[in-house]
């Protein structure tokens, strides 16, 4: 039994690093068209209206860039965590908005989660294989000969 890894691990594949990047990213421009949407003033002022549309636009693209690679569930809450944390420290920052340490506290919360979602892995599905060595391992335990 060489070779094999704890099952509910996932292989580490090198542009999975670069897919938490681009969701990170994406993440902030969700930040720039959620504090956008306020300038617009309901959508009358054109140039905040149009930096929010094409903030949303790429914050979507990228979001779909890093799906290929990241979990859906993961992946969309770290989007829109990172989007939540930064929207609301700006609106605080820019707007006034209160402050509170039960406020900050559950900032905190959402912040804790993004984390435990990044370090915690996905695991695989129930029933697929996956291949280590020369053994086939199922996701229920059983091992098979591949071959």
């Amino acid at each position: 039994m060489r070779n094999l890894k704890p099952l509910g691990t996932t292989p580490h594949h090198p542009e999975e690093g670069m897919a938490w990047v681009v969701l990170f990213v994406a993440g902030l421009f969700e930040i720039g068209w959620a504090v956008g949407l306020k300038y617009t003033e309901g959508f009358t002022r054109f140039w905040p209206t149009v930096g929010s549309a094409v903030s949303m636009l790429v914050s979507l693209g990228l979001l779909g860039v890093a799906l290929r690679t990241l979990p859906l569930g993961t992946a969309y809450a770290v989007w829109t965590g990172v989007g939540t944390i930064g929207t609301v420290l700006l609106g605080i920052a820019l707007f006034g908005e209160s402050a509170s340490a039960l406020r900050l506290a559950c900032v905190g919360l959402i912040l804790a989660g993004i984390v435990g979602l990044k370090l915690v892995p996905a695991g695989e599905k129930p029933g697929s294989a996956v291949e280590v060595g020369t053994e086939q391992v199922e996701s229920t335990g059983e091992q098979q000969a591949s071959g």
